[in-house]
C-alpha cells in the first residue's frame, strides 16, 4: 500500500507491505462526540456556576477582590473561534463582574512556564479579538515570566523535598482561576488540573524536581499512564502552592477532542476537576486498539508543530517527539520495535527559538558523553546561563532548562526501541549524532530492519498525522485503562 507522511513542510510517500495497519487520531477509532457549538457556552456556564468541591465564582469575590486568569499559551488546545479559552475566559469575566470585581483588578497571565513567551498575535489568536482588546491596551495580558525574581515568590519545598517558586501576581490574588484542557500529553497521561500550574507559572528549579532522568526513567513513566511520579510531583507541588497561598485554585478544564473541540466541560477544585475529567478523557485517550504487538511503526515528522518551527530539524527537538510517540504507544510495541520516521533533517536548529541546542548538540558529541542523560549534569550550566536567559526573557526563546527536559525525555526513544531510522534527512550526520540511523527511502529502512531486527514478516503500525493531530495513547485490546493503575513511590 502507498501512504504519505508529514516531511518537512510537504509530505513523502511510502510503499509499504498491504499488511500494514493504519491508525490515525479521531478517524480509525472515533472520539467520543463533542458538543454541538450551539450548546458549548451553556456547558461552559452551568459548569463555571456549578463548581465541584468548592463555591462558584459569585461567592469566591466581591468589589475590590483581586482576581487572575491563568491560561495555557499556544502550544495547549485550539484556537479556534468557539475554543475553550475563548468561551470560559468570556464567561468567567462576566461571572467577575457580576459579582462586584472591577476590569482594572483582573490579570490575564499566559502560563508559558519555560516555553517561549507568546507574542502578541499569538495570545490575539488565543483569547481572541474581544478578549485581548479589552485587556492588551492596559497592560493587563501578561506572559509568565520565570526569571522575573521581584514578581517570583519562593513557597519553600514539598514534603518530597521538591522547591516551589511561583508567580507572584498570582500567589497575591484573592482568586486564581486555572483555564485547562484535559488532553493527552505524554507528561504525566493529560494537560490540565495541577499539571498547569505545577509547569505553567513557575521556575526551572521546580521543573527540575520532575522533567528530568530521574523521574522521566523510571518504568512508571513509560508508557504514559495518569499515576507516575510525575504525576504525582504536579499534584503535590499544586497542592503545595494552594496551602500556601491559604485558597484553591478554581480550575476550568475542557475534555478536547482530536480537533481541540470541547467534549466536557468540568469546573472546580483540581483534585475534583482531574477526577472527573480523566473519566471521559480516558475514553477519547487510552484507545485500546491493538490485537498485536507492533514490530516496526512508521510515521513523519513535519518541520513545524507542536513547539514551533524547527522541532521536526532541530536533532535534540526531534529526539523528544521520537520518544514522545514510545512513551505514548510503548503498550502496542513489540519488545524489538523499529522506528521508522521521515524528517527533513536539515541542520536548522532555529536559533531564535532555541539558541541553546546547537551547543547542547556539540558538547553531547564530545566529553565522553554516550547517551543523553550524560548531559544532566550541565543543566544548571545553562539555566543559569545570562544571554539564554536574556533571550527567554526578552528574545520569544525558550527558556534554557527547557532544553534539559527535551534531552531527558529524549533519551526513552533510545530505550526502548532496537533501531530508529530516519528517512530523507537532508543532513544525515545530525540524526546520527543523536544515535539514529539514516536511510533515503522508507523501503531501504523497512529492508534492513527485517534483516537485523525484526524478521521478513513484521507486524507494521502506519500513524500518518502523527505530529499534526491531537495524538491518542494506543494500548492492546484487552489493557485495563489507566484508572485501574495504581501509583507507588
Amino acid at each position: 500500500m502507498k501512504l504519505a507522511f508529514e516531511y518537512g513542510h510537504g509530505q513523502i510517500e511510502a510503499e509499504l507491505p498491504d499488511t500494514t495497519d493504519v491508525f490515525i487520531p479521531g478517524e480509525t477509532v472515533a472520539d467520543p462526540p463533542c458538543l454541538p457549538e450551539n450548546e458549548i457556552e451553556s456547558a461552559t456556564l452551568e459548569s463555571i456556576r456549578n463548581p465541584l468541591g468548592m463555591d462558584p465564582i459569585s461567592k469566591l469575590v466581591k468589589e475590590g477582590s483581586k482576581v487572575t486568569i491563568i491560561f495555557p499559551d499556544r502550544v495547549k488546545g485550539g484556537e479556534q473561534y468557539n475554543s475553550h479559552r475563548k468561551v470560559s475566559i468570556k464567561l468567567i469575566l462576566k461571572e467577575l463582574y457580576q459579582a462586584g470585581v472591577k476590569k482594572e483588578d483582573i490579570l490575564l497571565i499566559c502560563s508559558n512556564g519555560l516555553h517561549r513567551k507568546n507574542t502578541e498575535k499569538e495570545i490575539y489568536n488565543v483569547l481572541g479579538p474581544e478578549i485581548f482588546h479589552e485587556f492588551s491596551s492596559s497592560n493587563q495580558i501578561i506572559n509568565h515570566d520565570s526569571e522575573d525574581y521581584d514578581n517570583l515568590v519562593d513557597l519553600g519545598k514539598t514534603s518530597s523535598g521538591d522547591p516551589v517558586i511561583m508567580n507572584k501576581y498570582v500567589y497575591d490574588s484573592d482568586l486564581a482561576i486555572l483555564i485547562g484542557h484535559t488532553q493527552g500529553n505524554p507528561y504525566g497521561g493529560y494537560s490540565g488540573g495541577y499539571k498547569h500550574c505545577s509547569t505553567g507559572i513557575t521556575h526551572w528549579k521546580s521543573i527540575a524536581s520532575h522533567h528530568v532522568p530521574k523521574v522521566m526513567h523510571r518504568p512508571d513513566f513509560v508508557p504514559v499512564n495518569n499515576n507516575s511520579l510525575m504525576r504525582h510531583k504536579f499534584d503535590e507541588i499544586g497542592e503545595h502552592m494552594e496551602e500556601k497561598m491559604g485558597k484553591k485554585f478554581f480550575c476550568c478544564d475542557a475534555v478536547l477532542d482530536t480537533k481541540s473541540r470541547q467534549i466536557e466541560i468540568n469546573s472546580g477544585t483540581a483534585n475534583a476537576v482531574q477526577e472527573k475529567s480523566w473519566k471521559l478523557g480516558n475514553q477519547r485517550t487510552y484507545v485500546p486498539f491493538a490485537e498485536k504487538k507492533y514490530d516496526v511503526l512508521v510515521f513523519g515528522m513535519p518541520q513545524f508543530f507542536h513547539y514551533g518551527d524547527g522541532m521536526g530539524t532541530n536533532p535534540i527537538m526531534m529526539m523528544q517527539a521520537l520518544s514522545a510517540q514510545v512513551i505514548r504507544h510503548k503498550r502496542i510495541m513489540s519488545d524489538n520495535c523499529v522506528i521508522i520516521c521521515a524528517s527533513i533533517c536539515n541542520g536548522n536548529f532555529n536559533e531564535n527559538l532555541w539558541p541553546y541546542t546547537k551547543e547542547m548538540y556539540e558538547m553531547f558529541q564530545t566529553e565522553s558523553m554516550n547517551v543523553l542523560p550524560d548531559m544532566n549534569r550541565y543543566g544548571e550550566l545553562f539555566a543559569t546561563n545570562e544571554e539564554y536567559i536574556r533571550r527567554y526573557r526578552y528574545g520569544n526563546a525558550f527558556h534554557p532548562f527547557h532544553g534539559f527536559s527535551m534531552i531527558s525525555c529524549g533519551h526513552l526513544a533510545e530505550k526502548h526501541t532496537s533501531a530508529i531510522y530516519i528517512v530523507g534527512a537532508e543532513e544525515p550526520g545530525y540524526a546520527r549524532g543523536m544515535g539514529l540511523k539514516t536511510r533515503a527511502t522508507f523501503e531501504e529502512a523497512l529492508e534492513e530492519a527485517k534483516k537485523k531486527f525484526v524478521g521478513e514478516n513484521p507486524n507494521i503500525l502506519a500513524l500518518p498525522k502523527t505530529y499534526t493531530t491531537a495524538a491518542v495513547h494506543l494500548m492492546m485490546k484487552d489493557d485495563l485503562p489507566p484508572a485501574a493503575l495504581k501509583y507507588s513511590k
